[in-house]
């Protein structure tokens, strides 16, 4: 690994670094330490997660998603949709339509522009509530799987809460050892959305935006306060994403994610980016 080639894309304020990795740049062994290391802030170029573009056998490509902690995802709502529009500017896909293989199966995506929308897996019922005794008190969650797993509290002012620790109690708590949860704390808007703020796990802390997390908060939504197709969630980076949706029975069919995924920059990284910095 001398230099490697990559784009830095954002989606929703979610930000990655996405690598093709047809031709594999980088062996197995150091992808941990590649990641971490690219992702640190200030000291690196940065992200949320990094994305491999690879070949696939059923599929136009498929994704492999890293959290900034190294720590592997089966899905990334807001990567995907970056992943996505990648390969149509890399001409990996024709487009508009894209299908690609993820951990947690097919997904299949329609790209316009900036604006992509991608079909999530079917995650079937919002788990039945729990109630947690947290450091803020008693909160009422709700548990779905968009992809990745997710706790969803209603709550009158997300926008007032500490969502750096709740968020790190909930993702942590027992009720969904080992694998934990990312925390979504959500609010109606109003105007048939929702507003959202999330704590992702393999993050450790707030992201401006989180596509499974929209995706977690709106059935929740749907399903609780009987908001309607399509949901429109205002995340923290100020961009709302669109969630489409069909109820089946106690669950959830043909769940869509749309919004932009932007193209920041691309660039080459030399080793400095992923080595830790030297001692004096």
């Amino acid at each position: 690994m001398e230099e490697i080639p990559f784009v830095k894309m954002s989606g929703s304020g979610n930000d990655f670094i996405l690598v093709d990795h047809r031709v594999p740049r980088i062996a197995e062994a150091d992808l941990v330490d590649f990641v971490r290391g690219v992702c640190r802030r200030r000291l690196s170029a940065g992200a949320d997660g990094v994305i491999l573009i690879e070949p696939s056998g059923r599929a136009d490509f498929r994704f492999r998603f890293f959290n900034a902690d190294g720590s592997r995802a089966a899905m990334c709502g807001n990567g995907a949709r970056c992943a996505a529009r990648f390969a149509v500017l890399a001409g990996i896909s024709a487009g508009p339509e894209v299908a690609f293989e993820t951990e947690a199966g097919v997904i299949a995506g329609r790209v316009e522009g900036r604006r992509v929308r991608i079909r999530l897996t079917d995650p079937g019922p919002p788990g039945a509530e729990a109630v947690l005794e947290l450091s803020a008190g008693r909160l009422v969650v709700r548990r779905i799987d968009t992809g990745v797993p997710h706790a969803v509290v209603i709550h009158p002012e997300p926008e007032a809460l500490d969502v750096a620790r709740l968020g790190a109690e909930i993702r942590h708590h027992p009720a969904f050892a080992p694998e934990g949860v990312n925390a979504n704390f959500i609010r109606p808007d109003g105007r048939g959305g929702i507003v959202i703020r999330t704590y992702e796990r393999g993050v450790e802390g707030e992201t401006l935006a989180c596509g499974t997390g929209c995706a977690a908060g709106a059935l929740v939504a749907a399903r609780v306060l009987g908001l309607s197709s399509p949901v429109a969630a205002l995340t923290r980076s100020g961009e709302r994403l669109r969630v489409f949706f069909e109820e089946a029975g106690e669950g959830f069919r043909n769940v869509f994610l749309e919004g932009e995924a932007r193209l920041i920059y691309r660039g080459v990284m030399s080793r400095e980016a992923w080595e830790p910095g030297q001692a004096a």
